[in-house]
């Protein structure tokens, strides 16, 4: 660790001691990408930015460690050099950074065949809300022993520490991707998707949106044209398909521009079409759906009615709505635990998902 960076991490450890001896708080900041990501941060402003860099790369091993700062593009340019990448697609939603795509665990197309931002880190070392310095895993799947501490960091919103380091796992590139688009209604698309869900076909990712739905094909030459031929649908050329995918991950689709609240709601890929008013996109084989619906109580309601949850994924303003779903009481135990443990003095991102958070 160079000097600067020594100079940096003792200068956050000093304002995370003041702010929780004072009974204030932080707001975690990197490149404010996921600012509408859940409630509003509250107290003064941690700049993670400067904390950038790779720390190291193994390209034979598909490990790759960086600082918590570094833009996410910038690690996305180190691994397009040796035809790798960060397999679960995670979107930027502008100037994200490592830390950000950690603290809000958000995974993009690929994340049904490729699993989620948690299944990819490895090891990470963070400042906990005593200022202390701590370290948890490494950079082999196979170093946990116990509970998992460095995948418990992914979707906690900076809550519990500030991240410093992460390394992830990254795999090769396909050797070729093709995308097919059919004409189905949604409840076709839904049959159609478990459907493939069963046979052998080198599925990347599958969107269905304006009656029409995209399945993507990742794989060797031979495997991906023989699904090609399988699927029997239009084929996009390159730029189209490079240009849909990112539209979806990156939710510049004229779906997600329309005027009213976005929910995501995580149910089972098998179910029927729940019946909520308003306009749907499907997303991971039916697992993930989009929904622009006015009615939060009957989101939350219709969902839950699915085992599955539902989260107020961008409010309009103004909105009073609560973003996360209400915790069970066995959750909530276990969350303020794990609060309790880290921040014990709330410290970190105070309110950013739960109001006694």
């Amino acid at each position: 660790m160079g000097a600067v960076t020594e100079e940096l991490l003792a200068a956050w450890q000093a304002q995370i001691r003041d702010a929780a001896a004072r009974g204030d708080c932080v707001e975690i900041r990197g490149g404010g990408s996921k600012a509408f990501l859940g409630e509003p941060a509250r107290g003064a402003v941690l700049d993670t930015r400067a904390w950038r860099g790779v720390v190291s790369y193994e390209p034979t091993e598909l490990v790759i460690t960086v600082r918590a700062g570094t833009p996410l593009a910038e690690v996305e340019a180190v691994l397009a050099e040796r035809n790798q990448m960060l397999a679960f697609e995670p979107p930027h939603f502008g100037n994200a950074t490592v830390g950000g795509m950690v603290a809000a665990g958000l995974s993009g197309p690929r994340r049904a065949s490729a699993g989620a931002v948690r299944d990819h880190v490895l090891g990470i070392s963070l400042l906990d809300g005593r200022g202390e310095l701590l370290r948890f895993g490494g950079q082999v799947m196979k170093n946990v022993a116990g509970y998992d501490v460095s995948r418990l960091m992914c979707g906690a919103m900076g809550c519990l520490g500030l991240l410093l380091d992460v390394s992830l796992k990254v795999l090769p590139r396909p050797a070729l991707e093709r995308t097919v688009r059919l004409s189905m209604t949604l409840s076709e698309a839904l049959q159609a998707m478990n459907r493939w869900g069963g046979e052998p076909l080198p599925i990347s990712a599958t969107c269905w949106v304006g009656d029409s739905v995209y399945v993507r094909l990742s794989g060797a030459h031979a495997a991906v044209d023989a699904a090609v031929a399988r699927l029997k649908g239009d084929v996009l050329d390159d730029a189209a398909q490079a240009g849909f995918w990112l539209a979806i991950r990156e939710q510049t689709h004229p779906f997600f521009s329309r005027h009213a609240p976005l929910w995501r709601l995580s149910v089972p890929s098998v179910e029927e079409p729940i019946g909520l008013p308003g306009e749907v996109l499907l997303e991971w084989g039916g697992a993930l759906r989009w929904v622009l619906c006015e009615d939060g109580a009957l989101a939350r309601e219709r969902a839950s009615k699915e085992h599955g949850s539902a989260m107020l994924f961008r409010a309009l303003h103004g909105s009073s709505l609560q973003r996360f779903d209400a915790l069970s009481p066995a959750s909530r135990a276990i969350h303020q635990r794990l609060k309790q443990a880290f921040d014990p003095a709330r410290v970190f991102n105070r309110g950013r998902m739960y109001p006694d958070w």
